[in-house]
């Protein structure tokens, strides 16, 4: 009996290994249970980063750069974009972007406008003009996510100062309209006198976000900016750091350089970023279910394992083997197994994720049509992260080993000759 327990723990690694391959029908069985349970935790984590990420980009590109600045009254009626009432009580752009591009970690401060129009002579009644400096616009942020370019389509976008403007796409195709037609306009002004307006349109273009290829005219910040009678100040500030994570620091100082009459929001403090964090917390529970189902399927498959071997165990007992030395024989199984199954899962979720990051996820297929109050583009590609990997391999053996511990403990109490004889 002492000889069999002479090689130790490698003796016992040795038998577990030779065991796996004795019955591949079964071995397949038990390491698809991991690959699945590691496979749809891998793909699920990369599909909410990846929206995550996506979310996060349009917020800060088309919502609230790193750091937005606008007045406090703006804030109190913002559902109205009311230019009347300008960043520091009207303190002139060129001064603002002096004093913040002063700070430490500002790298790019860019004005915007945004107002509510009502057009005439056409089968779409109402859109907003989306006043910004578009060469500086164009030279810090991806205006279209999917492409990864600045959205247009046909044509160009409207020069500084022009009588010019750029709709989107689905605003062409509901309105008719073409690169060259003018679209005469009304909006009102920051003295609340109405103002007529007939830019030439430039361009076309598709950002993938509905809100702004269906709703968005994008007119030159200076051309606007004198419609509007704003003088020489601006509606919103729109702050960028050398880096998103610091924005909150960036935040901090433009608050105290401006004052409290000015309502200063770090991007992660958007409705919807928060929404979607505190989201991820649903989803945890969807991954914690797809492990306990598989979680069964392996418990069920060890359980399994043990009954077909009844009279080996009292095979291994008769030979001398104890009952912690029979538990640790199943238990190095198992995680042999576990580890198998969890690299196949990774390999599979690897190749799937790299897949979809490519070749991105059409969301309206999912939705049955565009989000247009939603920050998101209409496409969205799964992250690729070798950090996803690593977790979903890890945390497949742990899960795994562990489930198959408590089957595993019930061979330790057959008897061998009972089990002989059965």
């Amino acid at each position: 009996m002492d000889k069999v327990r002479i090689g130790g723990a490698g003796t016992l690694v040795k038998i577990a290994y030779r065991n796996i391959l004795r019955n591949r029908r079964r071995t397949l069985f038990c390491i698809s249970a991991a690959a699945i349970a590691v496979f749809f935790t891998i793909f699920m984590q990369a599909w909410m980063v990846g929206m995550m990420d996506n979310m996060e980009e349009v917020v800060r590109v088309f919502e609230t750069g790193h750091v937005s600045v606008v007045s406090s009254q703006y804030e109190a009626e913002k559902e109205y974009y009311p230019v009347w009432f300008p960043v520091a009580n009207g303190l002139p752009v060129a001064e603002l972007e002096r004093l913040a591009l002063g700070l430490d970690g500002v790298k790019a401060v860019l004005p915007r406008i945004t107002a509510y129009a009502t057009l005439q002579d056409s089968t779409v009644k109402h859109a907003f003009l989306w006043g910004v400096k578009v060469r500086e616009e164009l030279a810090l942020n991806t205006f279209n996510l999917t492409r990864l370019d600045d959205g247009l389509m046909e044509g160009r976008y409207p020069e500084p100062d022009a009588n010019e403007c750029a709709i989107g796409f689905r605003m062409a195709e509901k309105a008719g309209l073409r690169v060259g037609d003018r679209l005469p306009l009304k909006t009102v002004s920051a003295q609340f006198s109405d103002k007529m307006w007939s830019p030439v349109i430039t361009g076309i273009f598709q950002f993938d976000y509905v809100k702004y290829d269906e709703d968005a005219i994008i007119v030159d910040f200076i051309r606007l900016q004198r419609l509007l009678v704003l003088g020489e100040g601006t509606q919103q500030l729109f702050i960028h750091g050398e880096n998103a994570s610091r924005s909150r620091f960036i935040a901090a100082q433009i608050k105290d350089l401006l004052g409290e009459e000015n309502v200063v929001r770090d991007w992660r403090d958007n409705y919807f970023v928060l929404l979607m964090r505190q989201s991820m917390m649903i989803f945890t529970v969807v991954y914690l279910v797809f492990l306990i189902v598989a979680s069964f399927l392996i418990v069920n498959t060890v359980v399994m394992i043990i009954h077909e071997r009844i009279k080996e165990i009292g095979m291994m007992g008769s030979l001398g083997m104890t009952r912690a030395e029979i538990v640790r024989v199943f238990f190095f199984e198992a995680v042999f197994l576990s580890i198998l199954g969890s690299f196949a899962g990774c390999v599979v979720g690897a190749l799937t994720t790299l897949a979809f990051s490519f070749f991105p996820l059409e969301l309206t297929f999912f939705t049955g049509g565009g989000l247009k109050e939603f920050p998101m583009s209409g496409t969205f590609a799964l992250a690729f992260d070798p950090a996803i990997l690593l977790q979903g391999f890890v945390f497949g053996v742990v899960i795994t080993s562990i489930c198959s511990l408590f089957p595993s403990l019930k061979s330790a109490f057959v008897e061998p000759v009972e089990a002989l004889r059965n």
